[in-house]
């Protein structure tokens, strides 16, 4: 289906459906986790050097037998590596980690101090082709207009917690006016979309289980969503959305259920 990608304000196509490894430990939970996401058929991995599981990331990635091309890999400078130089370092770190010679997407983890010497390294290594695109995450609009003020490059993602509960209408309004692609992490609520009537409703509906009927709502929103498990049925689960679609009636009723609740930070 079409919807499998979204392209990005560079032209660079990312697929709309990812593969978070979220408090995944490094070794053979990730490893297996990993390996059958991309076996079921995922090709968007998204890790991060506080996420303490880079190399096996880049393990399961190299022995998978997909060709590295055809993997959309993303990862994160944290914040103790803030600044020009310590996000150039961080990223080489992060490169020699993962065991790859490029990464596709590189965020900012989280706004704090140096955002703006932080931004102007990931603009280099994206001129130097170390980096296909570049972005930040869990940025608010003042945060973005900070960057837009004092930066060449425009961030082509926008990584931020989203869900029924928290649609963050003003900032998805705000991303969508300046082509900044929005990506949602903890995208099922830590679980908590299972207490949730309408869903469960819509899940009946549908025919579909409750967390992809929620992941179908953030693939028709246009937001790339990052869903993470370590269990193979939902692994496999999680990425079969695209057989069904939702009303627009339906997405509406789901985006109602905003109440600015966080399940995150």
């Amino acid at each position: 289906m079409k919807d499998k990608v979204i392209k990005l304000s560079n032209g660079v196509d990312i697929p709309v459906l990812g593969f978070g490894t979220y408090k995944m430990e490094n070794g053979k939970e990730a490893f297996e986790s990993i390996s059958y996401a991309l076996e079921v058929g995922y090709r968007h991995i998204d890790t991060a050097k506080i996420y303490e599981n880079e190399e096996t990331v880049g393990e399961a990635i190299n022995k998978s037998g997909i060709n590295r091309e055809e993997i959309f890999l993303t990862t994160k400078v944290w914040d103790t590596d803030r600044g020009y130089d310590n996000t150039l370092k961080a990223f080489e770190t992060s490169l020699k980690k993962l065991n790859t010679d490029y990464i596709d997407l590189y965020l900012i983890h989280w706004p704090k101090d140096l955002n703006v010497e932080t931004w102007r390294a990931l603009e280099r290594l994206y001129k130097e082709k170390k980096v296909r695109a570049i972005g930040v995450s869990n940025f608010k609009e003042h945060h973005l207009e900070e960057i837009f003020e004092n930066c060449e490059i425009t961030p082509m993602i926008n990584q931020v917690e989203f869900h029924p509960e928290l649609t963050q209408p003003e900032l998805y309004e705000f991303c969508n006016s300046r082509n900044i692609v929005l990506e949602a992490w903890s995208p099922l609520m830590k679980g908590k979309i299972f207490s949730i009537d309408l869903l469960k409703e819509l899940s009946e509906i549908y025919n579909k289980t409750i967390p992809q009927i929620v992941l179908r709502w953030n693939i028709q929103l246009g937001v790339v969503t990052i869903p993470k498990s370590v269990t193979k049925e939902r692994i496999r689960e999680n990425f079969n959305v695209f057989d069904f679609e939702l009303s627009k009636e339906h997405m509406e009723k789901i985006s109602s259920l905003n109440k600015n609740l966080s399940v995150g930070f």
